[in-house]
C-alpha cells in the first residue's frame, strides 16, 4: 500500500509539472502571436532654465522637425532623391478659369446685390458630375469673386468644369449647365450668352484625354514580417513620422506644409480593425501609403517622402514593402519612379495644370 502511494504522488506530481509546462507554453504562444501594441510615451525631460541675455523675452520654442526621423534603407543601395527641384507653380485664381470651364457671361442692367444673387443661385453647383460655379464682378474691387452678401456686382460668369476624375463633359451635362445659368441670368435680370455646345464638348473630350493620360496615384503597401501590428502600435508609429488621424477610422495624413492644400500622403490600414471594441487585440499585418500625384505640390517632395515613410515605418515595425503582387520593392524600381514623376510634373506645368495648384487640383478631382 505504502509503494503504491507512493507511486501515485510520483504521477501526479509529474501531472502538475506537464499541466503547468502546457499552461506556460500555452501563455507563451499566446504572447508571442498578439499584435504589437503602441507604448506609453515617455514623458519629456524639462529643459534647463535658459539664462538669456535679454530676460524680458520668452526663450521661443523650435517647431518640430517632421524630417528628423530619417532612417537608412535596408535594401542593397541607397536611394538617391536629393536632387528633387524645389519648385513652387505659379498659382492661378482659384474661381473659373477658361482653361478648364465652359464660360457663359452674363451681362445686366443695373448692379446687383450679392443677396439678390446669393437668392437666385441653384440649389445644386453641379451639372451631371461635373462642378458647376457662378462668379460676379465686384463693383468695388473689379475683381471676380464668388458673390457675397454685402457686395455690390456689376456683371456675373456662370460656368461649368470641362472635365474631372469622372470624365469629359458630355451634352447632357452641357443642356443642364445652360438650365441653371439660364434660371440665375432671369433671377438677376441679366442676359447670359452661352459658348458653343458642340465646341465645348470637343474641348471637354480634348481636356479629359489629357487628364487620363497624366493622372497619377502611388502606392505602396507595408506587410508585416512576423508579428502582426495592432492599430494603436500602427498609428504611434505613424505620428512619429508627423502623420495626423485622417476623416475617417483607418486613415491618417501627413499635412501640407502650406495650409490650404491637400494632404501629402496617406496612410490606410482596416476600418474594421480601427473601430473594433478593443482594437488592441486586433490583428493587422499590411497598411498602405498612398500618393495621389496631381494634388500635391511639386515643392513638396511628395515621392522622396513617401519613399523614406515607407522604409523609416518598414525599418521600425519590423515590415517588408511590396508591389501589388506581393514581391518586395527594390531601390531601383523607386528611381525609375521618381524619373517618371518627373517627367509628368513638366509636362503638367506646361499645361498649366501643376500639381497642386488649383486647377490643377480641379481637373484631378
Amino acid at each position: 500500500m505504502t509503494s503504491m502511494s507512493t507511486l501515485q504522488i510520483s504521477l501526479a506530481v509529474l501531472g502538475g509539472l506537464v499541466l503547468a509546462g502546457l499552461v506556460a507554453q500555452n501563455a507563451w504562444s499566446s504572447r508571442k502571436n498578439q499584435p504589437k501594441r503602441a507604448t506609453p510615451e515617455a514623458a519629456p525631460e524639462p529643459a534647463p532654465a535658459q539664462h538669456d541675455a535679454n530676460p524680458q523675452e520668452p526663450s521661443q520654442a523650435k517647431p518640430l522637425n517632421k524630417n528628423a526621423v530619417r532612417l537608412e534603407p535596408s535594401f542593397d543601395t541607397d536611394l538617391n532623391l536629393s536632387a528633387l527641384t524645389q519648385f513652387t507653380p505659379s498659382e492661378r485664381k482659384p474661381g473659373l478659369d477658361a482653361l478648364i470651364d465652359a464660360m457663359a457671361p452674363v451681362v445686366i442692367e443695373s448692379v446687383v446685390s450679392g443677396e439678390a444673387a446669393l437668392a437666385a443661385m441653384p440649389s445644386t453647383r453641379r451639372a451631371g458630375s461635373k462642378p458647376f460655379g457662378v462668379e460676379g464682378l465686384s463693383a468695388a474691387t473689379g475683381e471676380w469673386e464668388f458673390p457675397t452678401a454685402g457686395h455690390r456686382y456689376t456683371s456675373f460668369q456662370c460656368g461649368v468644369q470641362l472635365a474631372n476624375r469622372t470624365g469629359a463633359l458630355n451634352q447632357i451635362e452641357y443642356s443642364e449647365f445652360v438650365m441653371k445659368a439660364q434660371a440665375f441670368a432671369d433671377a438677376v435680370g441679366g442676359e447670359p450668352e452661352f459658348p458653343e455646345m458642340l465646341e465645348e464638348v470637343a474641348r471637354a473630350r480634348e481636356l479629359d484625354q489629357f487628364a487620363s493620360g497624366h493622372d497619377a496615384q502611388l502606392g505602396f503597401t507595408l506587410r508585416a514580417i512576423k508579428t502582426a501590428w495592432s492599430p494603436g502600435y500602427v498609428q504611434q508609429s505613424a505620428a512619429r513620422l508627423g502623420f495626423i488621424a485622417g476623416s475617417v477610422p483607418g486613415r491618417m495624413v501627413l499635412p501640407a506644409s502650406q495650409p490650404g492644400q491637400a494632404s501629402i500622403l496617406g496612410l490606410a490600414f482596416d476600418a474594421q480593425a480601427a473601430m473594433a471594441d478593443d482594437p488592441e487585440q486586433t490583428a493587422l499585418r499590411e497598411l498602405t501609403l498612398s500618393l495621389d500625384v496631381p494634388q500635391v505640390l511639386r515643392s513638396e517632395q511628395p515621392f522622396a517622402r513617401m519613399c523614406e515613410a515607407a522604409i523609416a515605418l518598414a525599418s521600425s515595425m519590423d515590415g517588408v514593402i511590396i508591389d501589388d503582387n506581393g514581391n518586395p520593392i527594390r531601390p531601383e524600381a523607386m528611381e525609375v519612379i521618381y524619373a517618371e514623376l518627373e517627367q509628368l510634373y513638366d509636362l503638367l506645368d506646361e499645361r498649366d495644370l501643376s500639381a497642386g495648384s488649383a486647377l490643377g487640383r480641379r481637373v484631378f478631382s
